[in-house]
C-alpha cells in the first residue's frame, strides 16, 4: 500500500518529538543542574514547532481544497462544453442527412444558436474571471441604461426556460448607472441563470429593478429554489465554490459565476446581499449608490 505524503510527514514529526524528549532526558541525567534550562528551551521549541505544524496543516488542507475545487471545475467545464456541442452536432447531422422543410431547418438552426450562446457565455465567464484575477481588466465605465440591459438579457434567457412566465420582471424604465457594460452584462446574466438553474422546472424567477427615493438603485433576483444554508452564504462568492457537496449536487456549474459577480460589483462600489426568500429559495440583492 502506498503511503500518503501527509502520513509520512506526521510520522517524521512524531519521530523528531520523540528524539527531542529522549535527548532531553539524557542531558538531564548527565547534568541535573541544567534541568530548568532544558525544560524551558524544550518548551519553547515544542511550542514553536506545534505552531508551525498547525499552520502547515492549514496550508495543506487549503491546498487540497483548492486542488479538489479545480478538479471539479475541470469536470464541470468539460460537461458544460460537451452538452451543447453534442446538441449542436446532432441538430446539424439531422439537417445534413434528412430532407427537412424550411420551418424545421429554421427551428434546428435556432436551437443551435441557443447552444452557441451557452458556449459563448461560458467562455466569456472563464476569460473575465482570468482577467480579473490577473488584474488585467480595466473596467471601462460609461453611463449605462441598466433597465435596457436587464430587459435585453431577460428576453434572451426567457427562450431557455419553459414558458414566458418563468422569468417575471418589474423594471423601472431608464434606470442609469455608471458602469462597465460588458462586466455588468455578466453580473445580470450570472445572477438570473443561477436563479433559473437552481429552481424547479417552470417555477417563476422574479427580477426587480428600481431606483429608491434616496437615489440608490436596487436590483433583485429572487427564486423559489433549493436555497442556501446560512453557513454557506459567506462562501458562495469564492472562486470555484459551489453549494453542497460534489457527491450530492445534481446541478452542473463551474463555480465561477458568483465569483465574477462579486468581483465586478466590488469594482463598481456596489454591495450584494444574499437573503432567504419566502417561503423558500434565495434572494440576491444588489445596491448601487
Amino acid at each position: 500500500m502506498r503511503l500518503k505524503p501527509i502520513t509520512i510527514f506526521y510520522a517524521l514529526v512524531f519521530y523528531v518529538i520523540s528524539q527531542l524528549f529522549w535527548w532531553a532526558a539524557l542531558l538531564v541525567e548527565l547534568e541535573p543542574a541544567r534541568r530548568g534550562m532544558v525544560i524551558g528551551e524544550g518548551f519553547v521549541f515544542i511550542t514553536l514547532m506545534t505552531f508551525g505544524i498547525y499552520k502547515l496543516h492549514q496550508a495543506i488542507n487549503r491546498e487540497k481544497r483548492t486542488t479538489d475545487q479545480q478538479k471539479n471545475f475541470l469536470l464541470s467545464v468539460t460537461h458544460e462544453l460537451k452538452s451543447p456541442l453534442a446538441s449542436i452536432k446532432l441538430y446539424l447531422q439531422t439537417i445534413n442527412k434528412r430532407e427537412l422543410d424550411k420551418e424545421q431547418q429554421r427551428s434546428f438552426i435556432s436551437k443551435c444558436l441557443l447552444d452557441i450562446e451557452r458556449l459563448d457565455d461560458l467562455v466569456e465567464n472563464m476569460l473575465l474571471a482570468t482577467k480579473i484575477e490577473n488584474k488585467s481588466y480595466s473596467f471601462p465605465k460609461e453611463e449605462l441604461n441598466l433597465s435596457e440591459l436587464v430587459e435585453k438579457i431577460v428576453s434572451r434567457l426567457q427562450i431557455h426556460v419553459c414558458s414566458k412566465e418563468s422569468i417575471i420582471t418589474s423594471i423601472d424604465p431608464n434606470v442609469f448607472i455608471t458602469g462597465d457594460q460588458f462586466a455588468m452584462s455578466s453580473v445580470v446574466t450570472n445572477l438570473i441563470e443561477n436563479a433559473v438553474k437552481y429552481s424547479p422546472s417552470c417555477v417563476p424567477v422574479h427580477i426587480d429593478l428600481h431606483r429608491k427615493a434616496n437615489g440608490t438603485v436596487c436590483f433583485k433576483v429572487a427564486d423559489l429554489g433549493i436555497g442556501i444554508p446560512d453557513d454557506e452564504k459567506p462562501k458562495v462568492f469564492d472562486k470555484f465554490y459551489r453549494v453542497g457537496s460534489e457527491d450530492t449536487r445534481k446541478t452542473k456549474g463551474t463555480g465561477l459565476g458568483l465569483f465574477i459577480v462579486k468581483q465586478v460589483l466590488d469594482h463598481h462600489q456596489a454591495q450584494i446581499k444574499v437573503k432567504n426568500n419566502q417561503p423558500k429559495g434565495t434572494v440576491f440583492e444588489v445596491s448601487f449608490n
